[in-house]
């Protein structure tokens, strides 16, 4: 079983471009479900698709296996650069009407953004809505969207998924005298005392103030912090599970059991989870293989958990993963349908999960072979990497433990380029957690009416 890198691909993007991306998929009228047109298999077709992703890269083996499966389909794959890249070159198509792609990549945090309008197709008549029983949760609820026009339809099919768990390295643990891995938030703060004992450079996790991992504690505490409702939205960060969340983290910032100036993906955080100063961490399911390459010295020292929460009781949500998207101008919605099903929810799918991958559908995740990463699924190097652990177990009910009632804000992508300058301070002591919510909220509120929302802080 070949391996690529798989991780979250961190999305930014300036502020001239979030504006751009924002009035570009304010226009047109309102996407419609009416009858698609039929696919026709003695017609040739021509799609292209915009992704970043390797597994459906040119030369990818899902390429192959979709040619030879639809010979009459051209496919040109485009990697235009990181999701933000991405992101910046299909807001600037959509402003100007021209160079659109058939499909393109977008992750579910900024599906809501490009649902807006006309811009994505509405796949249900294609027989997207055939699908709903197949995929998890958390990632069918994010490409099952109702825009602001009030239109719901599904606007993508996913094409993987990130369940938060806890990646941690039992040696560590085991020194600091730290039998079981924390079921609790309570339990967290305690074993973070514990490893910071072993000494200054020692820290339980590190977080130097990250909008996409706060965005998956507060879905996975309270999944109704966000309400929207076609243009009326509703952002409360104050329920009793958020707010007891954030005064343990808080108080792991205040006493300094947790690395604030190490930053995620760095290579001082890489180095910080190979030699063990950087204990564990709390992730999407996609990490292993990016522990894996990127930190091979901790090999045979990590084990995974499920994510701790506030009293030990299930629950759960995602962090990254992404869907394909078929684009409303495309003149092959057919055929572009044809490719985004193939690698979502056909045999494409058991080729991305081969590669490195993790699953968004609950055929995959009930698989013996992926459960225990054997036959097709066997990954020798990685259960050696998690001490012969099943990881996949884990992961697999991490899945199933996703909140629903959970969505994006239809300008998340914004919100999220906000944090930095709001809760994003108190990671440096300038304010509170406490204090940094109120003021992101607000800021929310502020940009969210400024797009012609209704927002109102709870």
């Amino acid at each position: 079983m070949k391996f690529r890198t798989i991780g979250r691909v961190l999305a930014g993007a300036t502020a001239a471009g979030l504006a751009l991306a924002l009035t570009a998929c304010s226009s047109g009228t309102a996407a419609s479900s009416a009858t698609a047109e039929s696919f026709d298999s003695s017609k040739q077709y021509n799609i292209t698709v915009w992704s970043w992703e390797p597994t459906i890269a040119a030369d990818s083996d899902v390429l192959t296996a979709f040619k030879k499966a639809y010979p009459n389909i051209n496919v040109t794959v485009t990697n235009v650069g990181s999701s933000a890249d991405q992101y910046t070159a299909l807001s600037n198509a959509l402003q100007a009407g021209s160079g659109l792609p058939d499909v393109a990549q977008i992750e579910y945090y900024a599906l809501p953004q490009y649902a807006i309008g006309s811009n994505l197709a509405d796949l249900s008549s294609y027989g997207a809505s055939d699908l709903s029983d197949k995929y998890t949760t958390g990632t069918w609820n994010s490409v099952n969207q109702t825009t602001s026009e009030g239109v719901s339809g599904i606007y993508g099919l996913p094409v993987d998924s990130g369940p938060m768990a806890l990646f941690y390295n039992k040696t560590v643990f085991d020194k600091a005298g730290i039998a079981d891995a924390p079921k609790t938030w309570d339990e967290f703060y305690e074993d973070a005392k514990k490893i910071h004992a072993l000494g200054d450079k020692y820290y339980i996790t590190s977080d130097s103030g990250d909008a996409g991992f706060m965005t998956s504690m507060i879905w996975s505490l309270d999944p109704s912090a966000i309400k929207v409702d076609g243009t009326n939205v509703t952002v409360d960060f104050s329920s009793e599970k958020v707010s007891k969340f954030v005064s343990i983290w808080q108080k792991l910032i205040d006493e300094n059991l947790i690395s604030t100036t190490i930053g995620g993906w760095s290579d001082d955080w890489f180095k910080g989870l190979s030699d063990g100063t950087l204990a564990s961490l709390v992730t999407g399911a996609w990490m292993p293989a990016n522990l894996m390459q990127n930190s091979p010295k901790a090999s045979g020292n990590f084990r995974v958990a499920l994510a701790p929460t506030i009293d030990g009781t299930a629950a759960n949500s995602e962090n990254g993963g992404s869907s394909l998207a078929v684009l409303q101008k495309s003149e092959n919605k057919a055929a572009a349908y044809k490719f985004v099903e193939f690698v979502s929810a056909g045999d494409g799918e058991a080729l991305r999960i081969q590669a490195g991958n993790f699953p968004a559908l609950k055929s995959t995740l009930a698989n013996s072979e992926f459960l225990s990463s054997t036959g097709a699924y066997a990954s020798e190097d990685l259960l050696a990497y998690f001490g012969g652990q099943e990881y996949n177990t884990v992961l697999a009910q991490a899945a199933a433990d996703v909140n629903a009632g959970w969505t994006y804000l239809p300008f998340q992508v914004a919100a999220n380029s906000k944090f930095a300058d709001t809760v994003g301070q108190a990671f440096s002591g300038k304010t509170s957690l406490t204090d940094g919510l109120s003021s992101w909220a607000d800021t929310i509120v502020e940009y969210g009416n400024g797009q012609g929302y209704t927002v109102t802080k709870g």
